[in-house]
C-alpha cells in the first residue's frame, strides 16, 4: 500500500465532494483519504476558475481526472502533482450521460489498451502515484476472465492502486441514476480479484453503508471507499481514525454540534471571501441522521441560508433545535 490512508477513502462525487466537504470531513477524520470531484481535463486546461484549489487541511487528497486524451491527461496531471496532490485518479467507471459523450468513464471499460496506456503515461510523467477507479465490466463485457485480464494490464503499466466499484455499468441500457444502484453487487467478484493480485493494492466500492462494513471488507481487500451513505451521516467518521487506522480512542469525542462549531472559522473565511452560507451549508444537512429533530434542523437551513447576507447564526439558530449536548 502506498499510505495506510487507503484504508479508507472519500467517493469521488460529482457537486457533492467539493473543497467545502472535505474540510467537513477532515475535522472528524485526519486519516481518511478524500478525493475531489471528477474534474475533466477540459475545465482544468480551458475553464476559467481554478478546479484544482484546495486547503492544506485537506492532505491527503486524490485529484480525480476525467479525459480520454493522453496528452491533456499527462497536463492535468502535472498541474495537480504541481499544486500538491497526494494522489491522481482515472476515472473509469462513471456511467453519466456527460461522460460518455466526452468518451470517458465507464465507457473506457471497453478499452482496455487505451485505459493502460493512459496509465503508462501518467506514471512516466509524474512522481505520484497513480491510480484507478473502474467498473466489474460494462454492458456485454462481464465476464471474470475480462476483468482479470484488464486488471493484469493495468498491473502491467505499474498502476498504484485500483478501486472497484463492485457492480457492472450498463450504458445501453441503464440511466446514470438506476446504474448507481440497480447493477447488483458482487463483492465476491472483488474479493476473488484481490486473491488473484495479492501484490496489488485494491480497494472496494459501492453500497457501503457503516465503518462497520468497512471493517468487513477490509478482511478480504485493501481499502474501502464511502460515497452516499458517508454524505448524508457525515458524522459516522468520528469513529473512524480509531476504528479503521487504530488511533487510540480519543478522551473526548467531538458532539455534532462541536463538530459543526469547530467549522465555523472554515465558513466564516468562506463568507469574508464573498463566498455564500448555502455552498457550504447544504452540506450539513446529514450531520444529525437519526437523531430528534433532525428534520427541523434541516428545515430550518433550507428556509433561511439562501437569504441575502446569511450568515453563522442560520446555523446556530438550527442547532438550537437539537437537544443533543
Amino acid at each position: 500500500m502506498n499510505s495506510t490512508s487507503h484504508r479508507l477513502s472519500l467517493a469521488p462525487m460529482l457537486d457533492l465532494t467539493d473543497k467545502h466537504f472535505r474540510n467537513l470531513c477532515r475535522i472528524m477524520s485526519k486519516e481518511m483519504l478524500l478525493y475531489t470531484e471528477l474534474t475533466t481535463t477540459g475545465a482544468i486546461i480551458y475553464g476559467k476558475n481554478d478546479y484544482l484549489a484546495y486547503e492544506d487541511i485537506e492532505h491527503p487528497i486524490a485529484l480525480q481526472l476525467g479525459g480520454s486524451n493522453i496528452n491533456d491527461l499527462i497536463i492535468c496531471a502535472k498541474k495537480g502533482e504541481e499544486y500538491g496532490y497526494d494522489e491522481i485518479n482515472l476515472n473509469v467507471g462513471c456511467p453519466s450521460d456527460r461522460v460518455q459523450n466526452g468518451s470517458f468513464g465507464a465507457i473506457l471499460m471497453r478499452t482496455p489498451a487505451l485505459v493502460c496506456d493512459m496509465v503508462k503515461s501518467l506514471k512516466d510523467n509524474v512522481g505520484i502515484p497513480v491510480t484507478v477507479k473502474m467498473r466489474l465490466g460494462v454492458d456485454e463485457l462481464d465476464s471474470y476472465e475480462y476483468i482479470h485480464n484488464f486488471i493484469a494490464n493495468l498491473a502491467k503499466a505499474n498502476v498504484d492502486e485500483i478501486t472497484l466499484h463492485a457492480r457492472m455499468a450498463f450504458l445501453k441500457t441503464m440511466s446514470p441514476k438506476e446504474n448507481r444502484d440497480k447493477p447488483p453487487l458482487n463483492y465476491e467478484r472483488v474479493y476473488k480479484l484481490k486473491e488473484d493480485f495479492k501484490n496489488l493494492p485494491i480497494s472496494i466500492n459501492g453500497n457501503i453503508n457503516s465503518l462497520d462494513e468497512a471493517l468487513a471488507h477490509l478482511q478480504h481487500v485493501d481499502g474501502v471507499m464511502i460515497g452516499r451513505a458517508l454524505y448524508h451521516n457525515p458524522y459516522m467518521l468520528i469513529d473512524a481514525d480509531e476504528l479503521i487506522f487504530n488511533h487510540p480512542a480519543q478522551k473526548h469525542k467531538l458532539t455534532r454540534k462541536e463538530v459543526i462549531r469547530a467549522f465555523y472559522p472554515y465558513i466564516e473565511e468562506h463568507l469574508a471571501k464573498g463566498g455564500l452560507l448555502k455552498h457550504i451549508s447544504r452540506h450539513l444537512l446529514g450531520m444529525f441522521t437519526n437523531i430528534p429533530n433532525a428534520r427541523a434542523f434541516r428545515q430550518y437551513i433550507a428556509q433561511n441560508h439562501y437569504k441575502d447576507n446569511a450568515g453563522i447564526e442560520v446555523i446556530e439558530n438550527a442547532l438550537v433545535l437539537i437537544d443533543e449536548d
